[in-house]
């Protein structure tokens, strides 16, 4: 196998498929445009969602990229060898263009011939069909005829090999992953890579989106076949130079030096020192990314702000479990800043925010884990002497950052012991709430191009135009979450809004609905959409096609998402409230009646 940085693996997997006819784009920005399913972009087809669903994408229809990712369901699991909350996506689509037989020749070929991975080293699995689709036996065969045994493909059931849809309908179909075969003794006769014994590791996943199941519950073929692949780039690098973890590859061999000279500990001599290490290198990076982004969030007690506040104060926790002194944090951050700057430009661009936000942030949790040291010694005194009951103990976690490892060490100073059972069971409870509403979150269906949410996305835009008009051009989009009920906008503002100002605003976007106004759509480079006076976020190169909606001369914005073709389907527009969002945010809701 080739031992690749992970500057010329991005490198070289854009090559090759750029080489194939693919166009290569600009990563997306981490936080999702008018999508009320997901907090953070978490895969490379998000923003692809409006393309995969049947629309023209001004590239073409067979794209690449390099997407920049965030996952926090899996948080408590950082600090293992593998979980990051940021990562790369390496990722290659085809809009209703190639199909099984070239994303899998593509995938085979430029793992064995690019990668230098030997193909007796893969194992690949396939949909095994069920009740509702048949088994993919298209897949296997083209697996075999590229030089695979058929010793090495597995037929996995739908759990393992099927995607999708991402609401309760949509788009969904089998998948193909790719695993490395360690060669470790097989842990049973049907050992495969469905099993969690560590001899197969994922490396890549085709996702081929054949079928539209519907509100009935019947899988019916889609006119416009897609695939939808994605590799990541920190676990491929740690495989292709044959490491232990993802915390040993260049991406975070810096940050752990920092952290090991300012801790004075050692990197892999403690397993719990270990562990904190990575979860502060880790932490700091996605803040980094998140306060960094082009549409830059800051910490909150809401959404975005309110995870990228957890995973600030979590960084925090360790640094003192380590002994570390907070300024090493925003140092890190430094140091990812300046590791990234030619592949995310905007990091750089916004350098200073990102330290004055992690300085803030700080300062608020000092305060916080005075409070909590306060709180400890209350529940320390009702413990009647022996044991810190496991909701108390969670209380302290869930409520003023403690882990629990803290709060026993508090409490053996005071001769206490901590029913760690009992917290174990209350934290539990805590993860299946947060994965439940995680899930109703996503139910909402990435694909929702509803009458209503296609309104209310033009709504938004017109919107964002009055508060220009009124507030002064300072006022840029920081978020946006549209339901079928109603629209969410988070704007750059440092004040709250007056009455006379919402009313204007109000006023202003009904006089636009009522002029009845066409909504045009031209294509255009985006220097040509720039010169325009055209708004967004110039988050793709130069040169690049983008979509830019008009409405008459009164708005003008790059989008890529559904738009009503008249402001007079609108209806009548009302501000239903505006409120804080975090520092520097305003957000304001509302709805079409």
């Amino acid at each position: 196998m080739e031992k690749l940085s992970s500057e010329q693996l991005r490198s070289c997997y854009l090559d090759f498929f750029r080489q194939r006819g693919h166009a290569i784009i600009q990563s997306a920005s981490l936080i999702p445009e008018n999508d009320p399913t997901v907090l953070f972009t978490t895969a490379g087809m998000h923003p692809l969602v409006p393309y995969l669903m049947g629309a023209k994408h001004p590239r073409g229809k067979r794209i690449a990229d390099v997407q920049k990712c965030v996952r926090t369901v899996d948080i408590d699991e950082v600090g293992d060898a593998t979980h990051c909350t940021f990562f790369e996506m390496l990722g290659n689509w085809s809009l209703g263009d190639y199909f099984k037989k070239e994303a899998i020749g593509f995938s085979y070929d430029f793992l064995t011939e690019v990668l230098g991975i030997p193909k007796e080293m893969l194992a690949v699995s396939v949909f095994k069909g069920d009740g509702d689709c048949g088994k993919d036996v298209e897949s296997a065969d083209y697996w075999v005829k590229k030089g695979l045994s058929p010793e090495q493909v597995y037929f996995l059931p739908k759990k393992n090999n099927w995607w999708g849809p991402a609401g309760l309908t949509g788009p969904c179909g089998p998948d193909t992953e790719i695993f490395i075969d360690t060669g470790k003794e097989k842990c049973s006769k049907n050992c495969s890579p469905a099993c969690d014994c560590g001899r197969f590791i994922e490396i890549w996943n085709n996702v081929f989106m054949q079928y539209n199941k519907t509100a009935d519950g019947l899988f019916e073929p889609l006119s416009q076949k897609n695939v939808d692949t994605g590799m990541g780039l920190e676990r491929t690098v740690c495989i292709l130079n044959g490491l232990k973890s993802v915390y040993e590859t260049d991406l975070f061999r810096d940050a752990i030096r920092l952290i090991e000279e300012a801790s004075g500990l050692t990197y892999g001599k403690n397993d719990g020192e270990t562990k904190a290490m990575r979860i502060i290198a880790d932490h700091i990076r996605t803040s980094a990314f998140i306060i960094g982004d082009e549409r830059g969030i800051t910490p909150g007690n809401v959404d975005q702000g309110y995870v990228l506040r957890r995973l600030i104060r979590r960084a925090i926790r360790y640094a003192r479990q380590l002994s570390i002194g907070a300024s090493v944090l925003t140092e890190l951050a430094a140091l990812y800043v300046e590791l990234y700057k030619d592949v995310y430009p905007e990091l750089a661009a916004n350098g200073d925010k990102i330290k004055t936000e992690l300085n803030k942030e700080i300062e608020k949790f000092e305060r916080t884990l005075t409070a909590g040291l306060k709180e400890f010694e209350k529940v320390a005194e009702s413990a009647g002497g022996s044991v810190i009951d496991g909701a108390s103990a969670f209380r302290l976690y869930d409520t003023f950052g403690f882990p629990v490892e803290i709060t026993e060490e508090l409490a053996k100073d005071r001769g206490l012991t901590v029913d760690k059972a009992g917290f174990d069971a209350a934290f539990a409870v805590h993860q299946q709430k947060s994965q439940a509403g995680a899930e109703h979150k996503f139910k909402g269906g990435l694909h929702d191009s509803s009458e209503e949410t296609t309104r209310l996305h033009t709504a938004t835009h017109l919107l964002q135009a009055a508060l220009r008009r009124i507030l002064g051009d300072g006022v840029y989009q920081r978020g946006s979450n549209i339901t079928a009920e109603r629209l969410r906008f988070d704007f750059s503002f440092d004040r709250p809004m007056t009455d006379a100002e919402i009313k204007e605003a109000e006023r202003l976007v009904n006089e636009v609905i009522d002029g009845k106004i066409d909504v045009i759509m031209q294509e255009m480079t985006v220097d040509e959409a720039k010169a325009s006076g055209a708004l967004g976020v110039f988050e793709s190169k130069y040169g690049e096609t983008v979509k830019v909606y008009s409405v008459g001369g009164f708005s003008k914005e790059i989008c890529g998402g559904p738009h009503a073709a008249n402001t007079g389907e609108l209806g009548r527009f009302k501000i239903e409230k505006e409120q804080s969002s975090s520092s520097g945010v305003r957000r304001i809701r509302a709805i079409l009646i």
